[in-house]
């Protein structure tokens, strides 16, 4: 791919997004990609770059935006994107091995008119690289990372807003040569830019292209904004000249930036500012060059001073001497320092020296450590390309970090597994990817509802699968005899396929949730012995006698006991959960619609309270009876399963001293019980009489009854 790119994509969790092509040579500058974010179409600034909209993307929204002051074309527009737990992510393609500086720009402009400053996270793939935190309508917040790519593509991701909407204004790539900014750190660490000073500039604007190549921005040491360069010692003054300067490389700071300098006429030069994502490791680098003439007998020699690193002091700066010769640069650095939020530095003069010290640039970066993310990002890329016109297939990022793709679960371990697809009526088709079966960690599989052909594949490698859902599909061929040996198996849904053949024997067993209706061409496995088949049912029919018989004396019994204290009346259907996510309940209980559960509650109007796992809300049904509706709230998987277990039980239990369980509501990714609504509180309510309590307490005879009912 050389210095270019060969396409980049934006990707959504919620969205088809078509890939826009675009060759390396489509950017005046080769290795450069400008993304002017909710644009309508491209442009070249007064810089010379080449600008390309995101306009061809189908999610997210665009909005104008107008800011005093701010007339560039790609700072008029963004594009923002939903409250929600999902990601959004450019994808971009990059050359393996190399060096790039990627930056991000966020101009809000009260875009949603409610002058809500957003606040969201940014990451670069899986790895956590900062808050942005709005502060100002006007004010453009930058973040500039340079990286190493092992990869052939880099993502940028945006997700966890905690309030406002997360947004983006531009997205730039600049591609580097060389290797100054080469790290013995670069392939565990990023370095995030904190600070790129030009220090004597004659204006506020900042250097970058066309005079620095790589388009580094290098700030204007005469910007006013807040702790920025306070605290300057008196006696500081500035400095240039039009002689060129020898900066021996391409990738030292551009001949502008060393063409100014401060001075620090009365023998020092201070500075006080803050670093962004400080407190940590850094790397830091100061440019000098002598611009001045000096005579015969003058030197300038100086130190640098920062509180806390005496040994940094001792080193003593000529740069005469040390740059061999005058307009030449000199680069002294560190790579590994530690430096704290505020810091404070100062450069002072030797004794010896008759000149005060002087600077031309500094940059300073932070160490972020990369987060490498699922051990399963391999695997699951391989089953992608097949489905790339899918909406679950064009999410980008990692599968796992920072958060998961729509359609999969991970676990919390520091380099995450993936536990769950979930792909249920996805309008899958083809054959189910073979790449599912090298997915170590997977506990559930859902594929139900979709179009898929062809065989099951074998999954034993997937030692902790327990929930596979196939149902609904156009599978063929047998049951394979390797899902036997999934210790951990629990739920085998394969009903309404084509499958044929005998179903293995040990799948036919108690503990194991299985069905396999609708497949004319599968059967039971017969037994190999009609002996056997006879004894088994000589003894099963001597088993059912005697559980019957027990039975019947102990309703007898238990008639007698209670009879002075009335009848528990009760119904005890036989239901099972056919799933824990998706289908309903057996008919033990009433499915409800969930147009029903809304003209009842209208529209969830009136909450009346919290139970269980859920938020409860007061209803009316069209025959008049009052309902308590709970709307499940825990969408993870112990939250359906609690959902289940509370349908099954209820279904089957009725009781004088319980709410009467009328029926639950299963749609649009919704679970919801329904209840009868008791306008006299709950027990609880009544049990207390403490002095808070605004209630009668009841008496402890009734206390008494209460206890000896539940206990039964």
């Amino acid at each position: 791919m050389g210095k270019g790119f060969g396409f980049w994509s934006l990707i959504s969790s919620s969205f088809f997004l078509p890939l826009l092509l675009i060759s390396s040579c489509s950017a005046q500058v080769p290795g450069f990609v400008s993304i002017d974010c909710g644009g309508e179409a491209s442009f070249t600034d007064e810089l010379g770059l080449e600008w390309i909209p995101d306009n061809q993307f189908a999610f997210g929204e665009t909005t104008n935006i107008s800011v005093a002051n701010e007339t560039r074309t790609q700072y008029k527009t963004l594009r923002q994107f939903p409250i929600d737990n999902r990601k959004y992510c450019y994808t971009l393609n990059v050359t393996t091995r190399t060096r790039y500086l990627i930056r991000a720009t966020f101009l809000y402009g009260n875009f949603d008119d409610n002058n809500v400053y957003p606040k969201f996270d940014l990451s670069l793939g899986p790895t956590f690289w900062s808050t942005i935190v709005i502060s100002d309508a006007t004010t453009i917040e930058m973040r500039e990372l340079i990286f190493l790519a092992l990869d052939p593509t880099v993502s940028v991701c945006l997700s966890n807003a905690t309030t406002g909407k997360p947004f983006i204004s531009t997205l730039e790539l600049r591609q580097f040569n060389g290797s100054m900014y080469y790290t013995d750190f670069e392939e565990q660490f990023y370095l995030g830019i904190s600070a790129r000073i030009n220090f004597g500039a004659d204006s506020v604007d900042p250097v970058r292209y066309p005079d620095d190549p790589f388009d580094r921005i290098w700030e204007s040491d005469s910007l006013k904004k807040a702790n920025y360069l306070v605290d300057v010692a008196a006696g500081t003054k500035k400095v240039s000249t039009q002689q060129p300067i020898d900066v021996n490389r391409d990738e030292r700071p551009p001949e502008k930036v060393m063409q100014t300098a401060v001075v620090g006429t009365n023998g020092s030069l201070t500075y006080r500012l803050n670093l962004d994502g400080f407190p940590g490791a850094g790397w830091a680098y100061s440019y000098f060059a002598e611009i001045e003439d000096l005579a015969p007998d003058e030197t300038r020699k100086f130190r640098l001073v920062l509180p806390g690193a005496p040994d940094i002091s001792k080193a003593v700066v000529n740069i005469m001497e040390n740059a061999q010769g005058k307009y030449r640069l000199y680069e002294p650095g560190f790579v590994n320092l530690s430096f704290p939020f505020v810091l404070s530095f100062r450069f002072g003069k030797t004794s010896d020296s008759s000149k005060g010290p002087l600077l031309n640039a500094m940059e300073i970066n932070k160490y972020l450590q990369k987060i490498y993310g699922s051990l399963d990002v391999a695997v699951i890329a391989g089953a992608l390309p097949s489905y790339l016109p899918a909406l679950w297939a064009q999410e980008g990022g990692d599968p796992c970090l920072p958060v998961p793709w729509s359609w999969v679960q991970c676990n919390t371990e520091p380099a995450p597994r993936v536990t769950a697809i979930i792909l249920s009526s996805k309008n899958v088709t083809g054959n189910i990817p073979l790449a599912f079966t090298k997915l170590t960690g997977l506990v559930e599989l859902w594929l139900d509802g979709n179009s898929l052909t062809g065989s099951i594949p074998d999954f034993s490698s997937c030692v902790d699968l327990s929930i596979i859902h196939l149902e609904n599909n156009k599978l063929t061929g047998e049951l394979p005899s390797s899902l036997l040996k999934l210790p951990s198996l629990k739920e085998l849904y394969v009903q309404n396929n084509i499958l044929s053949g005998k179903v293995p024997s040990g799948l036919n067993g108690k503990s194991l949730a299985f069905n396999f209706t609708g497949n004319p061409g599968l059967r039971l496995e017969e037994k190999k012995s009609q002996t056997k088949i006879t004894v088994g049912a000589s003894v099963g029919a001597v088993s059912l006698l005697l559980v019957t018989i027990a039975l019947c004396l102990y309703i007898i019994k238990r008639k007698t006991r209670y009879s002075n204290q009335g009848e528990l009346k009760h119904t005890i259907q036989s239901q099972r959960l056919a799933s824990t996510f998706k289908d309903p309940p057996a008919e033990a209980a009433h499915c409800f619609m969930l147009s029903e559960i809304e003209d009842a509650t209208k529209n969830f109007e009136k909450k009346i309270g919290s139970g269980g796992f859920g938020v409860v809300y007061y209803g009316k049904l069209k025959d008049g009876r009052e309902i308590a509706v709970k709307v499940l709230t825990n969408d993870s998987y112990q939250g359906k399963r609690e959902f289940s277990n509370e349908v099954t039980l209820l279904s089957r239990i009725h009781h004088r001293n319980l709410v009467q369980f009328l029926g639950y509501c299963q749609e649009c990714g919704r679970n919801m019980l329904v209840y009868e609504f008791m306008h006299n509180g709950t027990l609880k309510e009544h049990l207390y009489i403490g002095p808070l309590s605004n209630r009668r307490g009841i008496n402890w005879i009734k206390r008494l009854e209460i206890a000896e009912d539940a206990s039964r």
